[in-house]
């Protein structure tokens, strides 16, 4: 029966993640495993009152199919936002809606790659990157992240060894490992993938999730041959499932005819109710809201493993975003330690998943601090701590 499927199933993999958050259903587990924005700080009366006025005043026009671009005041925000925070001039025509930003990279992959096509990512990557550029069947090529980035020293001869067309990033708050690049690492990426003629993808999809340090401009600040990824997931709420992908000429007109095959538009009505609780509310004071709650869980979760895990543990201290990457010594493997902290009723990921070579991050795991709350965050950590000692002890 499998052979009438297409070849390209037989090299892609469940979500790891997703089959993880099956377990964490139980209500008795503590899930540090989840990528999951805080459900208490969705402005869930806010979203209502927006989807009742404009369901109210311009309901027949909201239900109706649209164009595939999206609305265009939305856009017009989204630019807008852009130049105010980052200084960037980008035309609302430069700006496509979509499905969130797994859709964007899934367009992106349709769009550029051919089977073996040479795709750059970072080392460890983000996870559902790596599950939607392997339905093209890629060649995936890791570069190792450093404490400030990307290793551009490695990046540069790799690229010059071979060509590519993809390098796929999260510079701000890196999913998994929390990391940011520094500016001149930012600098230094946007010239070496000039100087080589590889699309950047750069997805944005936590930085504006800072609670400490300073902002940094994007890597698009320093080169246009960068694609960006935004979402509006991590600061409104992630069930709307809408993102945007900006980026120029033929490569935008490419993307709409991509994102026409799929599925025509976003959802439309989504896209109105999205606009007008931006028109009717201050999106960056709710985004202090989040910042603020995020930054505490941090800072708990980071005290707490200071406190209680053993030595030899490394681990990242994020400015920003919802990760913690954490290194266990050599030869003790996080996949051994999921299964002691499950009997715990405590979740994680183990990292091998965010690498796309067999035998990678063995010893090392992602925490997600923002989903929990700071009694969950606080035994959660205790019972790890509790079977990191078992382990070291066998």
């Amino acid at each position: 029966m499998s052979t009438i499927f297409a070849d390209r199933m037989e090299n892609t993999r469940k979500s790891f993640i997703r089959e993880i958050l099956k377990v964490t259903q139980q209500p008795e587990v503590i899930s540090f495993a989840g990528g999951l924005p805080n459900p208490g700080l969705f402005p869930v009366d806010e979203v209502a009152a927006a989807a009742a006025k404009v369901l109210s005043e311009e309901g027949r026009n909201a239900l109706q199919y649209s164009t595939t671009e999206g609305y265009l005041p939305l856009r017009e925000f989204i630019a807008q936002r852009y130049l105010l925070k980052s200084g960037l001039k980008i035309d609302p025509d430069e700006i496509l809606i979509t499905n969130g930003s797994q859709q964007s990279i899934d367009l992106i992959g349709k769009v550029f790659l051919n089977k073996g096509d040479r795709v750059v990512i970072e080392s460890p990557g983000y996870l559902g990157a790596i599950q939607a550029f392997s339905i093209f069947e890629p060649e995936f090529v890791e570069v190792p992240l450093l404490e400030d980035g990307i290793d551009t020293d490695q990046l540069d001869r790799i690229l010059a060894g071979s060509s590519g067309k993809l390098f796929y990033t999260v510079p701000t708050f890196q999913n998994p490992s929390g990391i940011t690049y520094s500016r001149q690492k930012r600098e230094e990426t946007a010239k070496i993938l000039q100087r080589h003629n590889i699309v950047c993808v750069e997805d944005n999809a936590y930085w504006e999730l800072r609670f400490a340090g300073e902002d940094l401009p994007t890597i698009r600040n320093f080169s246009d041959n960068t694609i960006l990824l935004g979402s509006f997931s991590k600061i409104i709420a992630p069930g709307i499932r809408m993102g945007w992908i900006c980026a120029q000429g033929e490569t935008m007109e490419k993307l709409l005819i991509a994102k026409q095959a799929a599925d025509l538009h976003s959802n439309y009505l989504s896209q109105r109710i999205i606009y007008q609780y931006l028109l009717d509310n201050d999106i960056d004071e709710h985004i202090l809201k989040i910042k603020d709650a995020y930054g505490k869980r941090r800072d708990l979760m980071i005290g707490l493993m200071e406190e209680h895990f053993p030595e030899g543990i490394g681990y990242t201290k994020p400015e920003g975003g919802m990760f913690v990457w954490v290194t266990l010594p050599e030869g003790i493997s996080s996949m051994d330690l999921f299964e002691l902290a499950i009997k715990e009723n405590v979740a994680f990921v183990p990292g091998s998943p965010f690498y796309t070579r067999d035998g990678m991050g063995i010893n090392t795991l992602r925490l997600n601090f923002s989903n929990s709350d700071f009694d969950k965050i606080e035994e959660g950590i205790k019972r790890l701590a509790g079977c990191l000692r078992e382990l070291n002890s066998d």
